[in-house]
């Protein structure tokens, strides 16, 4: 049963999170060190966005914007294994936060404008059981961060044709939590909290000539460009997951998840002196899951999700246009051997609407309306 348990909960892979706000794409659980015995676990899953919308006219031409969002993969292993019947060891890879938007160059306000951001993290984990009913867990995680960013576009003005590249950086961030079980019920309540990881990423601007005064007797000059080091901040977040049986063989699970996404901020050196203000403005996220899982023979169990992000506000950067979203997610797992079991997701979201803008007050330059995405998700667990 307890295997059944983590399985039902688990089921859908990385794709879970992979169109929540801002630049998240995977929950960053601990739940693996929950799973019975020791096992390891490889992961991949694959999502592909729809992104279009169409411009805000006037100032803009009408124009239809094709789909921005590229799709991506996310690969994905873990290791659990206990010490003795008290500490649990545990390792995980994931890529936990990341973006892949484009522009196609033919829009007026935002054509050519990219961002591409990039993840991966190694998380070393030990859980300590105190008893049957209550554990704690924590440990270190080491985290490589980069990316660039290109604007261009009339609704970028004077900056069009900006571009910053962000080099990677490792740096360390930290996880804790506690759990409460009551296995006779099937009953599992944990919480963890994931530290906010801090990258000083050197720095590259390029970018057009600025007039420092506007049209007069100083001439443009190049004013974006340099090199510096910038400070972007990968967010802290906190999972509450829970779990228990409610019949015979099905349980009900489900979570909450905060992510406090206005930490993630872009603030190269020269781009702020000239424009005032940074690249990205994100809002904090909650995020709501809940399912039921039922094993219907020795071999196979299934399970269905919903998950439910509340739309922000609807004007957002171009380079994430979207606020919100809801996910139906089906998934099942097969034992193929006592020691082998292939599980596998598939998931379809429904995005919230969005107006890019740009400009200092916001102005909306494009609409952003009944956009989805979808992702697909296999894992093998090998038991030893």
């Amino acid at each position: 049963m307890r295997s059944f348990m983590y399985g039902a909960a688990t089921l859908a892979l990385s794709a879970a999170a992979a169109q929540a706000g801002g630049i998240e794409r995977t929950t960053q659980s601990a739940l693996i060190l929950f799973e019975p015995g020791n096992v390891f676990e490889l992961s991949l899953a694959y999502v592909d966005p729809s992104l279009s919308g169409e411009n805000i006219s006037p100032p803009f031409p009408a124009q239809d914007i094709d789909d921005v969002g590229e799709d991506f993969w996310l690969p994905s292993f873990a290791l659990k294994y206990d010490l003795n019947d008290r500490i649990a060891l545990a390792f995980i890879y994931d890529r936990p936060y990341g973006a892949d938007v484009a522009y196609e160059s033919g829009n007026f306000p935002f054509g050519g404008t990219t961002a591409e951001a990039q993840t991966h993290a190694l998380t070393a984990l030990v859980k300590y059981k105190f008893n049957d009913n209550f554990s704690v867990f924590g440990g270190l995680r080491q985290q490589k961060a980069e990316g660039s960013i290109h604007l261009e576009g009339l609704a970028y003005g004077a900056v069009s044709d900006y571009t910053v590249d962000l080099d990677g950086t490792w740096a360390t961030g930290y996880v804790l939590g506690a759990a409460y079980e009551k296995p006779e019920i099937a009953l599992r309540v944990a919480l963890t909290y994931n530290s906010s990881i801090s990258h000083d990423m050197d720095t590259t601007e390029r970018g057009p000539l600025v007039d420092p005064d506007g049209p007069g007797p100083i001439p443009a000059l190049p004013l974006l460009n340099g090199t510096s080091s910038t400070e972007v901040k990968i967010p802290e977040s906190w999972n509450l997951e829970f779990q228990t049986g409610v019949a015979q063989d099905t349980l009900v699970f489900g979570s909450v998840r905060w992510v406090k996404h206005s930490q993630f901020r872009v603030d190269p050196d020269e781009f702020v002196n000239i424009t005032g203000g940074g690249l990205i403005d994100l809002e904090d996220t909650t995020t709501y899951t809940l399912g039921v899982g039922h094993r219907f023979n020795d071999k196979f169990s299934g399970s269905v999700s919903v998950t439910y992000e509340p739309d922000g506000d609807e004007l957002v950067s171009p380079l994430a246009p979207k606020t919100g979203y809801t996910q139906l997610r089906l998934g099942g797992s097969y034992k193929i051997t006592d020691r082998v079991t292939l599980a596998g997701g598939v998931s379809h979201f429904w995005l919230g609407d969005a107006k890019p803008e740009t400009g200092t007050p916001d102005v909306a330059r494009a609409d952003f309306t009944d956009n989805t995405a979808w992702g697909v998700g296999f894992k093998v667990s090998y038991n030893f």
